[in-house]
C-alpha cells in the first residue's frame, strides 16, 4: 500500500472513504477553522477536514466546547469551505443545537449545509440522539458519529480521562456504534478509548472508524491542528504527536520583528518605495 496521497480521488466523498476502508488505506483527518490553514491542508492532500467545536477552545479561548454557537460554527465552516478543492468537510453540530429535539437538530444541520456549504455534519452520542441522526440522514445530510470521550458532555462525566475502560461502558460503546451505523452514519470518531476496544469496533463495523487516542488499529486518525502543529504548549496527552513547535517558532519570529523595528532595522532601504 502506498504511503503517498491517493491521487485516485479528485474529490473525497463518503463513498471514497468507504472504499479506503475496504482496501485498508488509512484515512487522514485534521481540524481547521479558517481559509488560510484549510488551503494548506487541502493542498497537502488531507482526506477530511473537521470544522470542530474545538474552535471554542483554540480560537475563542473558552475552557470547554460548550459556549460556541451555531452561528459561529457556520462562520468557521464557511471560511474553510471556500478553501477546499479536494477534501471532505465535516462540521460539528454545537452543544444545544441538536440534543433532545430531532426537529431542532434537523434545522441546525440544514443551516450548516445551506449557509456554510458544508459536506456533512458530526454529532456526539449514541442511543440518546439516534432519532435526530435518522431524521438528519433522511433529509439527505451525511452524518459522522462520535463516541467515547464526548467533550460536549464534560460536565456529565466530570473528567477528560480515558472512557470505556470498564466492560459495561465498553459494551455500551459497541452497541452505540452499531446503532449509529444502522441509522446510516458514514463514519464514527472514537475519542480516548483503549486501543483494543478501538480495534474491535473497527473490525466489527463496515463504516470507517476514525480515532483520536483510540489506538493504531482503527481506519484513520484525527488531531486538532493547534495540537499537531505545536501552537498549543500546555496540552500533551499520550495520543498527541507534535509535528512542529510553532509556538516557539512564532514567538521567536515575533521577538525578532519587534527587535528589528526598535533598532530601526526594519524596513531597510530595499523594503521601501
Amino acid at each position: 500500500m502506498s504511503t503517498q496521497v491517493n491521487k485516485e480521488f479528485k474529490k473525497i466523498t463518503t463513498h471514497a472513504l468507504q472504499a479506503m476502508k475496504e482496501r485498508n488505506e488509512k484515512i487522514s483527518m485534521l481540524t481547521a477553522y479558517d481559509f488560510s490553514m484549510a488551503t494548506i491542508f487541502d493542498d497537502a492532500g488531507i482526506d477530511i477536514l473537521l470544522v470542530g467545536d474545538s474552535a471554542s477552545n483554540v480560537m475563542s479561548g473558552h475552557e470547554t466546547t460548550l459556549p460556541i454557537t451555531l452561528d459561529q460554527m457556520i462562520y468557521h465552516a464557511s471560511s474553510v469551505i471556500r478553501a477546499i478543492k479536494r477534501c471532505l468537510v465535516v462540521v460539528d453540530l454545537p452543544f444545544g443545537s441538536y440534543q433532545g429535539n430531532s426537529k431542532e437538530a434537523l434545522n441546525s444541520a440544514i443551516r450548516i449545509m445551506k449557509e456554510a456549504g458544508a459536506h456533512s455534519i458530526k454529532m456526539e452520542g449514541g442511543e440518546e440522539i439516534i432519532e435526530s441522526v435518522k431524521r438528519i440522514i433522511s433529509a439527505g445530510v451525511p452524518v459522522m458519529g462520535h463516541l467515547g470521550l464526548t467533550p460536549q458532555s464534560i460536565y456529565k462525566f466530570g473528567t477528560y480521562n480515558v472512557r470505556a475502560k470498564e466492560e459495561a461502558e465498553a459494551n455500551a460503546l459497541i452497541k452505540n456504534a452499531h446503532l449509529l451505523q444502522d441509522a446510516g452514519c458514514f463514519a464514527i470518531v472514537l475519542e480516548k478509548i483503549p486501543a483494543e476496544l478501538g480495534k474491535r469496533v473497527a473490525s466489527e463495523l463496515k463504516i470507517p472508524i476514525i480515532g483520536i487516542g483510540a489506538g493504531m488499529h482503527v481506519d484513520g486518525q484525527v488531531l486538532v491542528m493547534h495540537d499537531m502543529l505545536g501552537i498549543n504548549k500546555e496540552f500533551s496527552p499520550r495520543f498527541l504527536r507534535r509535528y512542529l513547535n510553532l509556538y516557539e517558532q512564532i514567538l521567536d519570529a515575533t521577538k525578532q520583528y519587534i527587535t528589528d523595528i526598535k533598532s530601526n532595522d526594519f524596513p531597510n532601504e530595499s523594503e521601501q518605495y
